[in-house]
C-alpha cells in the first residue's frame, strides 16, 4: 500500500526503533561535540514518539535529522511539522540539499512559536530534480547565545510529512491515472493484515491515530490510508468499493459499525463519527466481503471450513438486519472440501463465494529450478487450472437448492511462479509470459461469466508479487536484491506487461460471450505437482474467446497464443455482418522473459493498428507468446 501514496518521507511519526538515539528512519546531522538524540513519548493523542534534539549554545553549532529523498525540480512540496521548543530555539530551518555537491535545493525558515506543540505548514519548491536528495531540518546556536541549564536548547518534532501538490489526496497522480485506464469497475481492500484489522483505528484525524502492526507481514499496516481514504481513491478511479471485514479477530458487532460508518445517516452513532471527520453524506458500500483466507495458517483467526460456516452465519446475520441490501461474500477455497462444508452450512445466507487462484508453484509446482520452456508451458495451462476448480465448485454450487443462487467472486488472482521468501532476480510476475498466462486465464473469466462475477487481480501496486502497476526498482518487494532507489530512477512510474493486457480487454465493448470454434496445433505441459488434477496434455495452442456489445454493433474476439513459435490464423465471422475495417491491439515480444521496468517502462505494451477483412475472412500471423483483441464493428 505504501508505494501508492505520495508521501515523499517514511517514519514520518517517529515510530520506528531508535539507532543511536535517532528513529530508524532518519540519520542525525550535527557538528557539536555535546549534541543529544533521543526518541520520548508522542505528542498528546499522537502515536509513534516525539524526535528530540538538544545541542548547547557553548557549543556553537548546529544539529537536525535528515533523509535521502527524491524531487522533482519545480513540483511545490506541502510539508507539515508537528514540533514544540525550548524558549531559546526560535528558528528550524528545513532544506532539500544536494549531498554531492552541497547545494541548497530549497529552503525555508520556520518561525517556532511556542514551547508547546504546535503544528507548522509550508511549501518547498526544488529547483532542480535529484534522485538522492536530502530533506534536512536543522536548529543552531552558532548566531544564538544562551545559559546552558536544564531543557535548555531542545527541539522535539513529533511527525514530519511531505506531499506532492499535484497528488490525488495522499494517492500518487500516476498511480490514480493509470488505475483510471484500468477501468477496473470494482477496487478491493483486504488481504492477510485484514484479519487483524480494526477500522477505527485508521479513521478520524490522521496523526491521532495509532500506529498499527501489520500482524499478518510485520512492519506497520498504513494509519494513514483508512476507510475514508479508500473511498476517496475509489470515486478518483471510478471504482465500486469492496470491503473485507475482520472475520479473524473482528466481531459481527465491529462489521456493523464499520458498515454503519460507511453508510450510517449522520444521526447514527458511527455515521455521526464519519460526519464529524468530514463526510457527512453515506458512502453506500454495497459489497462487503466475510473473511479473508481463513482456510490459512498465515491468518489471523485461522479455523476448519465447520468453524468458519458458523461463524461466517453470525456475521451474516448481523449485517444483513443492519443493511438488507448489502451483498455479502463469504471466503471460499480452491479445496472443494472447504467449500462443500461451507455452502452446506452457510449458503444460504451468501450472495457470493470467493477464491484465490493463483497460479504456479501452488498448482503445477514451478519452482526457481524448473526448466524456462518447461516453466512456461506450465504458467500458460493457466485457463485449464482455472476451469477445473470453477468446474468443481459450480457442481458443488448446484448440488442443492439453498445455494444454487451463489455465484463466484474470485477476489484475487495472478500468477505465482514460487513463494516469495525463496525468490530472487528476475520477477517473472513481471514478464510478457506471465502476461500471456494471465490473458488466457482472462479469457477462461470471461467464458464463465456467468458464474464469475466478480475478478480482482492480485495486485494493484507493488504488493507482494505481481502488482500491475510499479513505482520504482523495487520490482517485487522481495526478501532478497537490491534495496529501493538502486536505479537513480525511484519516481518512474509504469505499467507490467499483465497491466497492459488487463487496459486492453477492460476498455473493450464486451457484453455477452458469443459462440466460437477454434481449431489449432496443441502443446503438452509437464506439471510437476499437479494439485488439482487436471490434464495437461494435448492443450490448444490458441486460447480464443469472442464477445459482442450491447448494442450489437461490435464484436471483439480475443486471441492468446501459448505457443512458442508464430501462428497463421484464419479468422471467419459467420453471422455477423462486418465492416472490412478491423481495429487489432497487439501484446507481443520477441522473448518471453522480457519485462518492463524503470529502464525500459513502455517495452511490453498493446499496440494498435488497423486491417482489412474480406467478407468475414481475416488472414493475420499471431506472434509467438502474444496476445490479440481483434475488434470488428458493423
Amino acid at each position: 500500500m505504501d508505494a501508492m501514496l505520495a508521501f515523499a518521507l517514511k517514519d514520518m511519526d517517529f515510530e520506528e526503533e531508535a539507532v543511536n538515539g535517532v528513529s530508524a528512519g532518519w540519520h542525525p546531522i550535527n557538528n557539536g561535540k555535546n549534541t543529544e538524540f533521543a526518541l520520548e513519548p508522542a505528542a498528546p493523542k499522537h502515536s509513534g514518539h516525539s524526535q528530540k534534539i538538544r545541542i548547547y549554545s557553548n557549543d556553537r553549532c548546529e544539529a537536525g535529522i535528515g533523509q535521502s529523498v527524491s524531487v522533482r525540480g519545480g513540483m511545490e512540496y506541502k510539508v507539515r511539522i508537528v514540533a514544540r521548543a525550548a524558549i531559546e530555539i526560535r528558528r528550524l530551518v528545513c532544506e532539500i540539499t544536494d549531498p554531492h555537491g552541497g547545494d541548497s535545493l530549497c529552503s525555508v525558515q520556520v518561525e517556532l512559536t511556542s514551547h508547546n506543540w504546535r503544528e507548522y505548514s509550508f511549501s518547498l519548491t526544488p529547483s532542480r530534480t535529484l534522485e538522492g536528495a536530502q530533506f534536512r531540518l536543522l536548529i543552531s546556536s552558532e548566531d544564538a547565545e544562551w545559559r546552558d541549564s536544564t531543557a535548555t536548547g531542545i527541539l522535539w518534532l513529533d511527525h514530519v510529512s511531505m506531499l506532492p501538490a499535484d497528488s490525488a489526496g495522499i494517492v500518487k497522480k500516476e498511480v490514480v491515472d493509470m488505475t483510471r485506464g484500468l477501468n477496473a469497475g470494482m477496487m478491493r481492500i483486504a488481504g492477510n493484515y485484514i484479519s487483524a484489522y480494526h477500522f477505527e483505528h485508521a479513521i478520524g484525524p490522521e496523526l491521532e491515530r495509532p500506529n498499527m502492526i501489520n500482524e499478518a507481514w510485520g512492519g506497520w499496516t498504513n494509519k494513514y490510508f483508512g476507510t475514508d481514504e479508500f473511498i476517496r481513491f475509489c470515486r478518483d478511479v471510478n471504482n465500486e468499493p469492496l470491503i473485507c471485514v475482520n472475520a479473524g479477530s473482528g466481531t459481527p458487532e465491529e462489521a456493523v459499525q464499520w458498515m454503519e460508518y460507511c453508510n450510517g445517516s449522520a444521526e447514527t452513532p458511527y455515521g455521526a463519527l464519519r460526519a464529524q471527520y468530514g463526510n457527512p453524506e453515506p458512502y453506500g458500500v454495497k459489497y462487503w466481503e466475510v473473511g479473508n483466507e481463513i482456510y490459512g495458517p498465515w491468518q489471523v483467526g485461522h479455523c476448519t471450513a465447520e468453524e468458519f460456516a458458523y461463524r461466517y452465519i453470525r456475521f451474516a446475520k448481523a449485517m444483513k438486519e443492519a443493511d438488507p441490501d448489502a451483498v455479502l461474500l463469504a471466503c471460499g477455497h480452491v479445496d472443494p472440501e472447504w467449500n462443500r462444508i461451507v455452502l452446506d452450512i452457510a449458503g444460504e445466507y451468501m450472495d457470493y463465494l470467493t477464491l484465490h487462484i493463483y497460479h504456479g508453484f501452488g498448482t503445477v509446482g514451478i519452482r526457481p529450478d524448473t526448466p524456462k520452456e518447461e516453466r512456461y508451458k506450465a504458467i500458460v495451462s493457466y485457463p485449464e487450472i482455472t476451469r477445473r476448480i470453477i468446474d468443481t465448485t459450480r457442481e458443488l454450487i448446484d448440488r442443492h437448492d439453498k445455494h444454487r443462487h451463489v455465484k463466484l467472486a474470485v477476489t484475487e488472482y495472478t500468477t505465482m511462479y514460487y513463494p516469495n521468501t525463496i525468490r530472487q532476480g528476475l520477477p517473472m510476475e513481471h514478464t510478457l509470459e506471465a502476461a500471456v498466462a494471465n490473458a488466457a486465464n482472462l479469457n477462461e473469466f470471461i467464458r464463465q461469466s456467468d458464474l464469475i462475477e466478480i475478478g480482482s487481480y492480485s495486485d494493484l501496486v507493488n504488493g507482494w508479487l505481481g502488482g500491475c502497476i510499479r513505482v520504482g526498482d523495487h520490482y517485487a518487494d522481495q526478501y532478497r536484491g537490491k534495496l529501493p532507489g538502486w536505479s537513480g530512477r525511484s519516481q518512474t512510474v509504469y505499467g507490467t506487461p499483465t497491466y497492459h493486457l488487463m487496459k486492453l480487454y477492460a476498455n473493450r465493448s464486451i457484453d455477452h460471450v458469443v459462440h466460437s470454434e477454434t481449431e489449432c496445433e496443441t502443446y503438452s505441459a509437464d506439471g510437476a505437482d499437479n494439485r488439482h488434477g487436471e490434464s495437461l496434455r494435448d492443450l490448444p495452442v490458441l486460447d480464443v474467446v469472442a464477445c459482442v456489445s450491447e448494442a450489437g454493433d461490435t464484436l471483439t474476439l480475443f486471441a492468446v497464443n501459448r505457443g512458442l513459435k508464430a501462428a497463421e490464423t484464419e479468422i471467419s465471422i459467420d453471422s455477423f455482418p462486418a465492416d472490412s475495417n478491423v481495429t487489432v491491439w497487439e501484446i507481443s515480444g520477441d522473448d518471453y522473459e522480457a519485462i518492463n521496468s524503470v529502464f525500459e517502462p513502455e517495452r511490453i505494451v498493446a499496440r494498435e493498428q488497423s486491417v482489412s477483412a474480406q467478407q468475414g475472412r481475416l488472414i493475420f500471423k499471431l506472434g509467438a507468446h502474444s496476445v490479440y483483441a481483434f475488434e470488428f464493428r458493423r
